[in-house]
């Protein structure tokens, strides 16, 4: 795999807004460890590599357990997760996959139940930031940095 090009150098004014975007929906006020669960969640769902390592590891700097990690992509069956996070969860992956599902008013109610209005926006925008770095990373194809012990033989 070989990247198509660095959106960086390419359009740096257009980037730099888009990483102050970025902090300022990052230092909203959600839980770090939440916010993570949500960008892996996501980048999962979309297919981002890149943003899968990234995110799993911010998320190990925040606390987050392996375990955790490991089993973000079946949530639902498992009972390390706090109903917020379920509530988060449902809603990152209704509208991740918005075109089918179209944002259910249970996906809905279910996230209003443990998100007030001012987090229930934050958590939306911290969604549609995260798909936004993922269409990113993935149509340039960015490579996750990789550790030469990690290395396909």
């Amino acid at each position: 795999m070989k990247a198509r090009m660095n959106p960086f150098a390419a359009a740096p004014a257009v980037m730099k807004e888009m990483l102050d975007f970025a902090g300022k929906v990052q230092g909203s006020g959600l839980e770090a460890s939440l916010t993570e669960l949500v960008k892996i969640r996501a980048s999962q769902i979309n297919g981002c590599a890149f943003c899968i390592h990234m995110h799993a590891l911010d998320a190990r700097k925040h606390g987050e357990t392996e375990e955790r990690i490991y089993l973000l992509s079946a949530w639902r069956e498992s009972p390390l997760f706090t109903d917020r996070e379920r509530a988060a969860l449902g809603w990152t992956e209704a509208l991740t996959l918005v075109s089918q599902t179209h944002a259910p008013d249970a996906d809905y109610a279910a996230m209003r139940a443990h998100f007030s209005e001012e987090e229930s926006v934050k958590l939306t925008l911290l969604i549609g930031m995260i798909n936004i770095w993922n269409r990113i990373s993935i149509g340039f194809q960015s490579i996750h940095p990789v550790s030469p012990r990690s290395e396909a033989a």
